[in-house]
């Protein structure tokens, strides 16, 4: 039985964060034996893998430059776990994990790459500088580099990334957790006293410049405009009453009876499942979470062409050239105005190829795979 230990940047709710919790879930037990290190905090997600049966820590790194006592504890923890391979998970975990492992003693260690838009407008700048520092380290650092998708390793490749060492594993979606449900269209609406005729498009992000929500609500108006019983629902970490710029955004555009802030759910299965469509407008992706699940749920999807997105979503919805929001409009009211057989037909086929292509059992084989590779590193 081989061991991995994860370190990761932190465990607030997120995308990259979802994903390592379900990996965890459905590890083989017989195969690996897992913990997880995070740099900061526990955050929400913590608590849920430690539900799972595997231990956590939290450092209690604070954004910057890294504590110097506090990565003598990383090293000294990892010399006494020993473990077989060390996975990182986002660049600053990528640079303090990979260092403090490779000080442990442990070659066995690989990278986590999850991003795919390097634009200076929309990341921190302290970000950017941590990812030149893996860069120029890429090549003797990891053993291996893990990416979610096609366009992060294009797009790291191009910064600088050791290309030879790049492999990709998508995503996984569980198919039991996100199905189509007939029941969830009725009960949603009611929840916010909607007609059961009302056509809803959902959009279920953070708040974050990537994620674009000022044009999603731009798209919004143009879609209200042509669509007079159309609502939008749209939740996330950020998405509530207390954001005033969205609010603002909202207000501006005349939407305020259209537009339901929902904030941070734990009922997303439900929610997706109540949608007609699911719009993604993000400026940037790798491997959105969001669109596997809504097409297990059998939504159909309108997306930015960032990231994998256009490759996740295929022939089963539309694609848009990033930052158009006037075409994303324009698609989801194609969508919306299909006839319900053909709109169910397209969120069957979506189902279909999350099952071929990003199920979540057969993608947690390949990291096992992947690790068990990795792990005779140490024997050399």
């Amino acid at each position: 039985m081989n061991s991995v230990c994860i370190i990761i940047t932190g465990l607030s709710t997120g995308g990259a964060e979802a994903m390592l919790f379900k990996l965890l879930q459905h590890l083989d037990r017989n195969r690996f034996t897992a913990q997880v290190i995070s740099l900061s905090t526990k955050g929400e997600i913590g608590p849920r893998i430690e539900a799972l049966g595997v231990p956590v820590q939290a450092l209690g790194m604070r954004p910057g430059l890294p504590n110097p006592g506090k990565c003598l504890r990383l090293i000294m923890t990892l010399r006494k776990m020993k473990p077989d391979v060390v996975q990182t998970w986002m660049y600053h975990a990528d640079l303090v994990g990979g260092l403090s492992a490779r000080l442990a003693g442990i070659r066995a260690v690989v990278w986590g790459v999850r991003h795919s838009n390097l634009s200076p407008s929309l990341n921190k700048q302290t970000t950017l500088r941590v990812m030149h520092v893996c860069a120029s380290l890429s090549r003797w650092l990891p053993c291996r580099i893990l990416s979610c998708s096609e366009r992060a390793r294009s797009i790291h490749v191009a910064a600088g990334y050791d290309a030879g060492k790049i492999s990709i594993i998508p995503n996984g979606f569980d198919l039991e957790h996100f199905v189509p449900d007939e029941m969830a269209r009725d009960s949603v609406r009611e929840e916010f006293g909607l007609p059961g005729d009302a056509l809803l498009v959902g959009l279920i992000a953070r708040d974050d410049p990537q994620k674009n929500h000022a044009g999603f609500i731009e798209a919004a108006a143009r879609v209200k405009n042509s669509l007079p019983n159309v609502h939008f629902l749209l939740a996330g970490m950020g998405i509530d009453e207390g954001n005033k710029p969205l609010v603002l955004a909202i207000e501006r555009a005349g939407l305020q009876n259209r537009v339901h802030l929902l904030g941070q759910r734990d009922d997303i299965p439900r929610l997706m499942a109540g949608l007609d469509v699911l719009a993604s407008s993000s400026h940037g992706e790798a491997f959105p979470n969001v669109l596997g699940e809504a097409m297990a749920c059998g939504i159909p999807c309108v997306v930015t062409d960032v990231g994998d997105s256009a490759d996740i979503v295929g022939d089963t919805g539309r694609v848009v050239a990033s930052g158009d929001m006037a075409d994303l409009a324009r698609r989801l009211i194609e969508l919306l105005e299909l006839p319900i057989e053909q709109r169910s037909a397209l969120g069957r086929r979506a189902r279909e190829r999350v099952r071929e292509r990003y199920e979540i059992g057969e993608v947690v084989r390949r990291f096992e795979a992947f690790w068990a590779k990795a792990a005779l590193a140490n024997e050399r």
